[in-house]
C-alpha cells in the first residue's frame, strides 16, 4: 500500500447531476480525515445543520449563499472555510456548485 492518495482529476470523476438533486462523492476516508465532493443543481439548498468535528469547504465552481452562524456570505470558485465543531451552517447554489467538504476525524 502506498503511503499516499493520488487523484489526477477530483472533478472529472463526477457523476452525472441530476436536475433539481444535491449529489455527494466520498473521494477519500481514513481514520483521520474524509474527503467528500459534493455537485449542487442551482437552487438546491443544504439547510443549517453542524458538524460534530473540525470541518473545511473549498468551492471549486459555481456560486453560492453561504450562511455561517448568524453571518451571511458570497460563495464562488476558490472559496475556503474553516469552521469550528457545532456551527451551525448551511448553502444555497445559486448556480451549479461543485465543492469539497473536509472533515478531519482526529481535531489537531
Amino acid at each position: 500500500m502506498k503511503p499516499y492518495v493520488l487523484i489526477q482529476d477530483l472533478v472529472g470523476t463526477r457523476q452525472e447531476l441530476p436536475a433539481d438533486s444535491i449529489l455527494s462523492q466520498t473521494a477519500l476516508k481514513n481514520d483521520d480525515i474524509r474527503v467528500v465532493m459534493f455537485h449542487f443543481a442551482p437552487g438546491q439548498e443544504l439547510s443549517e445543520h453542524t458538524a460534530a468535528k473540525p470541518a473545511l469547504l473549498y468551492f471549486i465552481s459555481g456560486e453560492a449563499d453561504l450562511t455561517l452562524g448568524q453571518d451571511d456570505h458570497h460563495a464562488g470558485p476558490g472559496t475556503f472555510v474553516h469552521m469550528e465543531p457545532h456551527l451551525p451552517h448551511s448553502i444555497l447554489a445559486k448556480s451549479a456548485v461543485i465543492m469539497l467538504l473536509i472533515l478531519l476525524e482526529k481535531a489537531p
